[in-house]
């Protein structure tokens, strides 16, 4: 059985329903990161990067959300949750890269700014800069990566539940989604899938 280990509020929720919706076996185990559980031997035992999410399978421990998702769709071919094209598979791949590699990033600089500088006041330029950024990159997203009523189309797929995941920082880091119709449909389509509103409840237990 696969052993999902997460912390509410991360991007961990986006494997969560993936793990829902492909209709798995699995078990979900809660890290409290105020209480720094994440940094204890026995969770770096599993995670030597001490964050979520971790996925512990009978073949070894898996990190990080692309690769996980990935994982998850191809364990579950049924639930047919990546393309089966080779090259749509890969725009599916590039699509959770760009939010892996470059939006959660972006969210990042408003509390983790301490991974990339020392001073207090480049913490406090990076804050001030993410509205900026985080707009500019769902602009895009809205634009020209968000194919409707899926991030993929007419096929629901991993993607969904990643965009889903990171597109629930906008208003937090001082984004009008108003802006952002195509983005806000998405969200709303999201929030009425059973296995989004079991893992939502779940992880408010």
């Amino acid at each position: 059985m696969l052993k999902l280990y997460y912390a509410t509020g991360t991007c961990a929720l986006a494997s969560h329903i993936a793990l829902e919706e492909a209709g798995v076996a699995y078990t979900a185990e809660r890290l409290d990161f105020k209480s720094s559980q994440q940094t204890t031997p026995e969770y770096l035992a599993i995670n030597p990067k001490g964050r979520v999410p971790a996925l512990v399978t009978d073949r070894g421990v898996l990190t990080e959300t692309p690769a996980i998702l990935a994982f998850v769709a191809q364990t579950a071919p049924q639930a047919k949750l990546m393309p089966e094209d080779a090259f749509a598979f890969a725009q599916a791949q590039s699509f959770n890269t760009y939010l892996c590699s470059t939006v959660h990033v972006a969210h990042a600089h408003k509390g983790r700014g301490y991974r990339w500088a020392t001073e207090e006041t480049s913490f406090a330029d990076m804050k001030r800069k993410v509205p900026e950024t985080m707009a500019a990159s769902f602009a895009l997203i809205e634009r020209d990566m968000l194919k409707g009523p899926w991030v993929m189309g007419e096929q629901y797929t991993a993607c969904d539940a990643y965009l889903f995941t990171l597109g629930g920082r906008l208003e937090g880091d001082s984004v009008d989604i108003a802006t952002l119709p195509k983005v806000a449909a998405h969200r709303q389509r999201m929030s009425e899938r059973p296995a989004v509103q079991k893992v939502l409840a779940d992880e408010k237990a």
